[in-house]
C-alpha cells in the first residue's frame, strides 16, 4: 500500500484554505500536487470537519478495529469450548 502523504490535519487545513482563497480546484490540486479525483474525495470525506473533530474520528476507527479484533478472538475462543464440550477433539 501507498505511504500517505499528508495527515488528516493537513488535509483539513488546505480544504479551509482553499475555500478562502479565490482558486480554482485545478490550481490547488497543481499548488500540492494531487489529483483532482483526491481533492474531491478528501472534500467528500473531510469537508465539514475541522481538525479536533478529524483527530477524535481517528480515535474512534483506532477503538473500532480494536473492539472487533476483541470480538473476533472472543468468538474464537467460544468455538474452540463448544468443540472441546462436545469431545471431538
Amino acid at each position: 500500500m501507498k505511504k500517505k502523504r499528508f495527515t488528516e490535519e493537513q488535509i483539513v487545513r488546505m480544504l479551509r484554505q482553499a475555500q478562502a482563497a479565490d482558486q480554482t480546484v485545478a490550481q490547488i490540486c497543481k499548488e500540492y500536487g494531487i489529483s483532482e479525483q483526491t481533492w474531491y474525495r478528501w472534500k467528500s470525506k473531510y469537508g465539514q470537519m475541522d481538525v479536533a473533530e478529524v483527530r477524535r474520528l481517528r480515535e474512534l476507527e483506532k477503538e473500532n478495529a480494536r473492539l472487533k479484533r476483541i470480538v473476533a478472538e472472543r468468538d474464537l475462543e467460544i468455538d474452540a469450548m463448544k468443540e472441546v464440550l462436545k469431545g471431538n477433539f
